[in-house]
């Protein structure tokens, strides 16, 4: 089975202290430490316990520049056997749906049986897997949660639905389908794994390569546009705590037996 997993490099909020850009429109990226999108991980341990179930390869792809390799070669050291980078700077400011054209066009020169995606980027909005579907006409499932290859080229698949219950579905190849975490537990991937792949070549595709019009994507065909971020506002009652972990956990101790937490 041909599996392709879309991934995305994202800023790690665990390693990140978030602010604000002057403008208001958008977080400061500057001395960001990034990371590969949670789900996608999912995605791509999911994919290769397929491949390792009934055999195929697992390719990986990404839309961004030359850091964003740093994400497919930590894939590759997880175990997919191919990436790719689309990368044009007519792709800055794409929206979802940008991101979806650019994909979909990708898809087309290549032969997969399978596409994955994660349900929803840390920085976005679970919105190019169902748009990549509708693009290509292929069946969707989103929020899976348990994937099982049966015969004739069907997947029967769960997924998590309104109140933590789940639905089974079976599902005809080719398809896309967005994996929910806990799906699995994704391998961890060591310095030794992530050196032997450093060397590879990883192919660039650009706007000319995948026959995509400029005008077709990019900020100025972005049908979504970011117009503001704000910090919510304190609610009443709000106390923001300060200190150490230590002294927060202390407080909050202190404040839960105040309030008549503890007996």
């Amino acid at each position: 089975m041909e599996i392709l997993v879309c991934v995305k490099r994202v800023p790690d909020t665990s390693e990140n202290e978030i602010q604000l850009n002057q403008t208001g429109n958008d977080i400061e990226r500057d001395d960001l430490v990034y990371s590969i999108n949670e789900w996608d991980n999912y995605a791509v341990e999911e994919a290769i316990q397929i491949v390792d179930r009934v055999g195929g390869n697992v390719t990986v792809v990404t839309i961004g520049g030359e850091d964003d390799e740093e994400v497919l070669r930590r894939e590759m050291a997880m175990g997919a056997k191919h990436a790719v980078l689309i990368s044009d700077e007519g792709f800055d400011g794409c929206d979802g749906f940008g991101i979806a054209t650019i994909l979909k066009s990708f898809v087309q020169k290549g032969n997969y049986d399978l596409i994955l995606t994660g349900v929803q980027a840390e920085d976005g909005a679970a919105q190019v897997g169902g748009m990549l579907a509708a693009m290509l006409d292929y069946p969707f499932a989103s929020l899976v949660n348990s994937i099982e290859v049966l015969a004739n080229r069907v997947l029967k698949v769960t997924r998590e639905i309104e109140g933590g219950n789940r639905e089974v579905n079976e599902i005809d190849l080719p398809c896309v389908l967005s994996i929910q975490t806990g799906i699995n537990e994704p391998r961890y991937v060591g310095m030794r794994g992530i050196r032997q792949v450093a060397s590879v070549k990883i192919p660039t595709f650009a706007a000319s390569d995948l026959g995509i019009a400029p005008s077709s994507v990019g900020e100025a065909a972005a049908r979504v546009k970011r117009v503001d971020y704000f910090v919510p506002a304190m609610g009443k009652g709000a106390e923001m705590l300060e200190g150490s972990p230590e002294e927060m956990a202390d407080k909050v101790m202190e404040l839960v037996k105040a309030k008549g937490g503890f007996k």
